[in-house]
């Protein structure tokens, strides 16, 4: 008797459904400035980990300098503007921010 191979389960691609231009929020880069300059050297990382959820990471190689979670109801351009403000704080404070290694 001949063996079959199980059939994989795969996860259903997602759908986005667009929103209207007039709910979406822009960011302007200039209105970023730490982001701006900080992705000459280091590294942003925006996407979903699991068992996390979406997550915003900067780091420059040797440290992570920010480490946010997504918020519930958060935009990404809230995130955004969270994570500038979080690497400013590193880079000017030395304050680091890591919502992602602490208990929930």
């Amino acid at each position: 008797m001949e063996r079959r191979s199980k059939s994989v389960s795969r996860k259903p691609a997602r759908r986005l459904d667009p929103r209207p231009a007039s709910q979406n929020p822009t960011v302007d880069l200039v209105s970023l400035p730490h982001i701006a300059d900080f992705i000459d050297y280091g590294e942003i990382t925006l996407g979903e980990m699991y068992p996390v959820g979406c997550v915003a990471v900067a780091a420059d190689g040797h440290n992570s300098l920010a480490m946010l979670r997504r918020r519930d109801g958060e935009t990404l351009a809230q995130l955004l503007i969270r994570l500038d403000q979080a690497i400013g704080k590193a880079l000017e404070e030395d304050i680091f921010t890591d919502e992602i290694n602490t208990d929930r």
